[in-house]
């Protein structure tokens, strides 16, 4: 009895200073990826979860924006203006990018003069879903998901209205996205968009938001069991707040109410953090926050203005469901 009590001291012992190392790493890994104006043109940024040891990882003369990680951390997806392309409007239009997780290698995954937009890494690193125009049949944006190389593209909302912001759950089943819809309310703005989610493949649409309002920008929380996004209740366009639900649109709750507006949520790889932009202090800074809005923290200063964080979700602090490690099972097969 007492070696075997020993051995059971001795694993536990062994299973702490494995977990305390697999944190260490994870606090390692943890990055986060921004677009900032510091060096006067719209360029993607990494920082540590802190908001210390800032990297520059593009350098382009036209606008790069909305990072988004690879599950591995080895990636980032983006959009940029770099092509050149200008729709019949005369605005510059963005296509779909990769590059390396230190910015070097980018490479075109997308070719449409007309625009793509709003990527979204699948968790299985295969996919990745995105926002575009390009089917004459749909003059608005359209949610498609094609290959992480950029072949075999697939509009999975083919809708007449507008959709955009997808993004998936942690098992890689559904997509969450924001859309105009006949039948919403109509401001002095126009339709107002709301959140939906459905399969990944498109089916099995539903609608989680029924506001006066804009809702935009839906996360999922690492765990698929709530959803960050962005609310202009106020109904200024300009004001908005924070909020979060639950994963079938019950429970909705108000995290941030400042002056300015708070928007573009991310969650920490545990779910309890979440990063976002703020404009409170006047100026456009990253921010996090607890996953109830307590705890407020500016990680950037920069009088360009930073914007859209993107959390690396690292392997380390989350497994591939978003759940964190569980070591009781194996702490009690070693000690049979």
């Amino acid at each position: 009895m007492r070696r075997r009590c020993s051995l059971t001291h001795l694993t536990l012992v062994m299973v702490s200073l494995v977990l305390t190392l697999l944190m260490a790493v994870a606090d390692t890994l943890a990055k986060i990826a921004f677009v900032s104006r510091r060096d006067g043109n719209p360029e993607i940024y990494v920082m540590d979860a802190d908001g210390g040891n800032l990297r520059r990882l593009t350098n382009n003369a036209n606008a790069d924006y909305q990072p988004s990680w690879s599950p591995d951390g080895k990636r980032i997806v983006f959009i940029s203006e770099r092509d050149g392309h200008v729709d019949p409007r005369g605005w510059t239009t963005t296509e779909i990018y990769v590059m390396e997780a230190d910015g070097s290698n980018p490479q075109n995954l997308t070719d449409n003069p007309s625009g793509d937009r709003d990527p979204s890494w699948s968790p299985d690193g295969r996919r990745i879903a995105f926002v575009s125009d390009r089917d004459p049949k749909f003059p608005h944006f359209n949610v498609y998901v094609m290959d992480a190389d950029g072949s075999n593209p697939q509009n999975i909302t083919n809708n007449v209205d507008g959709n955009r912001y997808p993004s998936w759950s942690s098992d890689g089943k559904r997509i969450l996205f924001s859309a105009r819809r006949k039948g919403h309310v109509e401001n002095r703005f126009g339709i107002t968009e709301e959140i939906y989610v459905m399969d990944a493949d498109g089916g099995n649409e539903q609608r989680l938001t029924e506001n006066r309002n804009n809702d935009w920008n839906p996360v999922w929380s690492p765990d698929g069991k709530r959803i960050a996004f962005s609310a202009d209740r106020k109904g200024t366009f300009a004001e908005l707040d924070i909020y979060v639900m639950d994963a079938n649109g019950g429970n909705e709750q108000q995290l941030t109410n400042q002056r300015g507006s708070d928007a573009d949520p991310s969650w920490s790889p545990d779910g309890q953090r979440i990063a976002f932009v703020s404009r409170r202090d006047g100026n456009s800074e990253i921010y996090v926050m607890d996953a109830d809005g307590g705890n407020p923290q500016n990680l950037t200063n920069s009088p360009g203005g930073d914007f859209a964080p993107a959390w690396l979700n690292s392997p380390f602090s989350v497994s591939p469901a978003g759940k964190k490690f569980r070591m009781w099972g194996w702490v009690k097969q070693i000690d049979r």
